[in-house]
């Protein structure tokens, strides 16, 4: 059984702490980027998402949203993913994203995402 809960690194070094989930599937934590994302003034995000019901899905789809934490500029980003078992017992999350920056204007919005 997959469970969110706990300390995630990402192959680019990206570190994820998800709090405990509640009973609903809702889970809190924070966020905080790897070298790979070469901005050295992102801090520890907050993040908050939901997963599926593990009593309905061993591996479970999931989703979580990070508001980073930069003093210049909005950013949001969505994350899409699933948790998946090996056969050893090994959890990995598999996701995809989307990040969005605030805009100036219409005009600037297909920058933006």
């Amino acid at each position: 059984q997959c469970l969110l809960s706990g300390s995630w690194r990402s192959d680019t070094g990206c570190r994820m702490v998800v709090s405990v989930l509640g009973k609903d599937g809702s889970f809190s934590g924070s966020y905080l980027p790897g070298p790979a994302a070469g901005n050295s003034e992102i801090l520890t995000s907050p993040l908050e998402g939901s997963q599926q019901d593990t009593g309905l899905v061993p591996q479970p789809i999931f989703s979580f949203t990070v508001h980073w934490r930069l003093q210049e500029t909005a950013r949001t980003t969505t994350f899409l993913g699933q948790c998946y078992v090996g056969i050893h017992g090994e959890e990995t999350l598999h996701t995809m994203w989307l990040l969005r920056e605030a805009s100036n204007s219409p005009d600037e919005d297909w920058k933006a995402t």
